[in-house]
């Protein structure tokens, strides 16, 4: 879900609407109005939850099909102002921030060649928890597109809220697949942001690191990354040390809040709360990007917080 500041953008500032295939910045006269209700856009691309990781994968896209299911069966489609099924992003687009190679990969390998190509296949580390499944690139094109469509909207002004339910995969790298993730398509989206928009501020409720959107911003003063996760140092993976904090420029620019294991409700909803009232206060973003990973809610089988539905939705209100 990424949402931009009323107050310190779209109240006073020239809008931009996307033009071409790769979204061309030109100024536009439109503004959304800092008083009314907040505009939703909604971005579902259709046949997302149609691709399989593997049987005993518990990465499950079918289940995007069920929450979208679930939000136009309880009505809240009449809270949303635009609902879109957005074009897949570009193999141009996808290269603004992953490697050539490593996309040229992703749109050649198949279940049916990977042997052929299995030395790639280790290079780019899509092994284990990153399989070769059918139509990969396709998924990866999809949830990307929707992510960059939702940006896209925010720097035009014609939305304050965009929502992205496929998208958040936050783990991948530029030239390799980490933790269920080939594409990152928050990176993405913020790079498309960043056109625009001054500073961004991601923030990460995932029970892992947000490793992957940490490492391309790690020397950037123009994106904040906040990650809440749990941290051992062997929990995957293993990055997300509370004095990890951003190099050069970005130098206090990430923020990271290692959790232990069983943290409840209240002490979570603390912790967040303070550390991203403290955060917007200083860092003053023009657009919020957040990552609403849900295994970080009780009984979740990849982790070990203890958090319900009501504390996971309440951050999402509080930002």
């Amino acid at each position: 879900m990424v949402r931009a500041s009323q107050a310190t953008t779209f109240s006073a500032s020239a809008y931009f609407d996307d033009r071409g295939p790769h979204g061309t910045a030109q100024p536009i006269t439109e503004r959304v109005n800092p008083h009314s209700r907040p505009i939703v856009s909604y971005f579902f691309p259709k046949g997302v939850g149609e691709f399989h990781y593997g049987e005993r994968h518990p990465m499950k896209p079918h289940r995007l099909t069920l929450t979208n299911a679930l939000v136009m069966g309880y009505g809240l489609d009449k809270q949303i102002h635009h609902i879109y099924n957005p074009r897949p992003a570009t193999q141009v687009e996808l290269e603004m921030y992953h490697d050539h190679d490593y996309v040229e990969f992703l749109s050649r390998v198949t279940p049916n060649n990977q042997n052929e190509m299995r030395h790639l296949i280790d290079t780019f580390n899509c092994v284990e928890d990153c399989p070769i499944f059918a139509e990969m690139y396709d998924f990866c094109r999809m949830y990307a597109g929707a992510s960059l469509a939702g940006a896209r909207k925010l720097c035009s002004g014609t939305c304050d809220t965009a929502i992205n339910w496929s998208g958040g995969l936050h783990h991948a790298k530029r030239g390799e697949a980490s933790g269920f993730c080939y594409v990152n398509d928050i990176v993405l989206a913020i790079l498309e942001l960043l056109r625009y928009h001054p500073r961004v501020l991601y923030i990460d409720i995932d029970i892992h690191h947000g490793d992957g959107v940490e490492l391309a911003f790690y020397h950037s003063n123009r994106v904040m990354t906040v990650s809440f996760h749990k941290y051992t140092g062997e929990f995957f993976p293993g990055t997300g040390k509370v004095d990890d904090n951003g190099a050069n420029l970005g130098k206090h620019f990430c923020l990271n809040v290692p959790l232990q294991d069983g943290i409840d409700d209240e002490m979570y909803l603390t912790v967040f709360k303070t550390v991203i009232e403290d955060t917007v206060t200083a860092f003053r973003p023009t657009a919020i990007v957040l990552q609403c990973g849900a295994d970080s809610l009780g009984c979740d089988r990849l982790g070990a917080f203890n958090l319900s539905i009501a504390a996971h939705g309440e951050c999402v209100n509080f930002v």
